[in-house]
């Protein structure tokens, strides 16, 4: 399967995953001069997430998670600032998850909730 392809079905699968979870899905691919967020969810606490997904055909090819480094972090961050004053949300509770989808066949769906 060709990489940008895994890449965007591993996109619908996290959202079909957060919406089962009782997120509301607020936007996704959100896209500035600086980069871009996978996923901007509403939590069940009100709670407005930002969401990197990163997927692996296989664990030859390392834990989807190392890929979020702290460059990627910041660039997120910087991103979701830029988000939330946009749309005038300075005021609400954030924070950033991550999830990994392992496996060609999707076997392994791993979230992590606040994880930088």
């Amino acid at each position: 399967m060709q990489k940008n392809i895994y890449g965007k079905r591993s996109e619908i699968i996290a959202q079909n995953y957060l919406k089962k979870q009782g997120y509301k899905i607020i936007d996704t691919n959100y896209s500035t001069k600086l980069g871009e967020i996978d996923i901007i969810a509403k939590d069940k606490n009100g709670y407005i997430v930002f969401i990197e997904v990163k997927s692996r055909m296989s664990k030859k090819l390392g834990d989807p998670f190392e890929a979020i480094n702290a460059v990627k972090q910041q660039k997120i961050k910087n991103v979701a600032t830029m988000y939330l004053k946009s749309h005038n949300m300075l005021d609400v509770n954030c924070r950033f998850d991550a999830i990994a989808i392992l496996g060609e066949n999707d076997d392994e769906i791993r979230h992590i909730i606040d994880a930088f």
